[in-house]
Order: structure tokens, then C-alpha cells, then sequence
């Protein structure tokens, strides 16, 4: 028969997780309706930028005088997979499916005689790597002291990729992220950022020219780079969306699952409070019958 004290302290304890998942969960609802706002504000501004780059990109095409950003080096051999992830846990498979995505990406190119580099943001997608694509870090951003991602945050990783191209260290540059759909659902997405890659979507019947001064090369060479920095901070907001919402919803699970947990214990306290009850009760009853 189980003791009835340690029912009684598994349920306290029990109770207490519940109290602190619930507490969670209404904080990452609350972060997640700014950080909602946030992505989805960008999306506009993103599509609409990635637009106009995909038109000056087109009108330049291979031209000799396009910038390297754009034209690339005129090699794909090493590869710099900038993976980014969340600072803490507790958030479901968030951390887990967009390292699962970086994983798969890297083993494909290393199976191809590619050469992989890797560069961390966030501490837990660095964790899970580690293990076993370690030997390929390069580098790590750490934002465990950022509240609030902004613009600048996105500005500092681009410059140090931008650094790293101009130095040679890559060819092509893929960054790894979670864009948000919903509390339940987040889609682990991997973007090329270099060489430059903008897709535009088609408007059916509407065309627009643009007379461009400088010349389109020009505009590139100034634009590109903002670019990259516009690419990542849109992708450090859809991440910061996907995480509150992944969290949001673990921390629901975990808060129903301490709740039925709770049930199941009362109940069997009850059972055992009743059983020892009822013993006390014949060995009474045995005695005075005994007298």
C-alpha cells in the first residue's frame, strides 16, 4: 500500500509544476501577441523589398559588373550554415526541428565533398550541435542578454557574415529559422542570404518600370548588404513569433498533463486514506469483541 505521506508530498510537488507552467504559459501568450505583431509587420515591407531586388537583380543579370553579393564567387564548395535558435528551453520541438533541418542540410553537403562551416545564434541549437557537427563551429552570437530583438542585433550578424565573404572564409551562406503559422504550428525554413537571393512574387496583369539612377550596379552594391541584414532580421522576428507560440503550447500541454496527474494521485490518496481507515476500524472492532 503506498505510503500516504509520499502521496501526499508528490501531490504538492505536483501542484506546484502546475502553478509554474501555468504561470509560463500566460507569459509566453502575452510575449507572443508583440512578437505576432512584430513578424507579421515585417512580412510586407520584406516581400515588397525582396521584390524591387529581384527586379534590379534580373535587369543586371550575369553582367560582368554585377557585385560579388549577387554573382557569388563561381563556387558552392564551402558552405556556412548559420543556424538560429532560441536562448532557453522549455518551448516543445522548436529548438529541435530547426537543428533537425541544419543537421540533415549539413550531412547532405559533407556527403557531397562539400565543405561545412557552421555559425550558431542562440545557445540551445549550439548545444544539440555540438555533439556531433562541433569540429565545424566558426563562430557563435549569443543574444541571452537581448530582451527585445531589434534591427541592430540583425545588423551585427550581417556584418560579420559580410566580413567573413569578403575574406573568403565562404561561398555560400544559408540561414535556418522558424517561420511562425500559427501557436501550433512552425515551419523550420532554411534561406540562402549568399550570394543574394530574392524571389518576387508574380502579380498577375501588373507590370512596373522603373528608370533607376545611379545604374542598377550601383544601387546593388548599396542595397545588397542591407539586404542580408533585412533577410536575418525578419528571420530573428519569425523565430521570436515560433518560439513564444511553441512555448505557449508546451507549456499548455504540461499544465493539463500536471492537472490529470493530480486527479490520478487524489484519487489514489483517497483509496489508501479509506484502506487504513477501514483497518484501524477492524482491528477496533476485533478488540472490543475480544474484551
Amino acid at each position: 500500500m503506498p505510503n500516504l505521506k509520499d502521496l501526499k508530498n508528490r501531490i504538492g510537488s505536483v501542484k506546484n509544476t502546475r502553478k509554474i507552467t501555468k504561470a509560463m504559459q500566460m507569459v509566453a501568450a502575452a510575449k507572443l501577441r508583440r512578437a505576432q505583431d512584430a513578424a507579421e509587420a515585417s512580412r510586407p515591407y520584406t516581400e515588397r523589398f525582396n521584390a524591387v531586388m529581384a527586379g534590379l537583380a534580373a535587369s543586371v543579370g550575369s553582367s560582368d559588373s554585377a557585385p560579388k553579393l549577387l554573382s557569388g564567387t563561381g563556387s558552392d564548395q564551402v558552405q556556412l550554415l548559420v543556424v538560429m535558435t532560441a536562448e532557453r528551453g522549455l518551448c516543445g520541438g522548436f529548438n529541435s526541428s530547426i537543428v533537425k533541418l541544419a543537421r540533415a542540410k549539413a550531412q547532405d553537403l559533407v556527403a557531397h565533398g562539400k565543405t561545412v562551416k557552421i555559425l550558431t545564434v542562440g545557445k540551445k541549437g549550439r548545444e544539440q550541435l555540438k555533439r556531433d557537427l562541433g569540429d565545424l563551429f566558426v563562430g557563435h552570437v549569443d543574444l541571452a542578454e537581448v530582451k527585445s530583438v531589434g534591427y541592430v542585433n540583425a545588423q551585427d550578424i550581417a556584418r560579420d557574415l559580410l566580413n567573413r565573404f569578403d575574406a573568403g572564409e565562404f561561398d555560400v551562406a544559408t540561414i535556418f529559422y522558424s517561420r511562425f503559422q500559427s501557436v501550433i504550428s512552425q515551419i523550420p525554413t532554411a534561406q540562402q542570404v549568399i550570394p543574394a537571393s530574392f524571389e518576387a512574387e508574380e502579380e498577375a496583369g501588373e507590370t512596373t518600370l522603373y528608370d533607376y539612377e545611379p545604374d542598377e550596379e550601383a544601387i546593388l552594391a548599396d542595397l545588397l548588404p542591407r539586404g542580408v541584414a533585412t533577410q536575418i532580421f525578419a528571420a530573428l522576428l519569425e523565430n521570436g513569433a515560433s518560439e513564444q507560440g511553441a512555448r505557449m503550447s508546451a507549456m499548455d500541454n504540461a499544465t493539463r498533463n500536471a492537472g490529470e496527474m493530480i486527479d490520478k494521485l487524489t484519487i489514489e490518496y483517497n483509496r489508501s486514506r479509506q484502506a487504513v481507515i477501514t483497518n484501524e476500524l477492524i482491528e477496533i472492532i476485533s478488540g472490543a469483541e475480544a474484551l
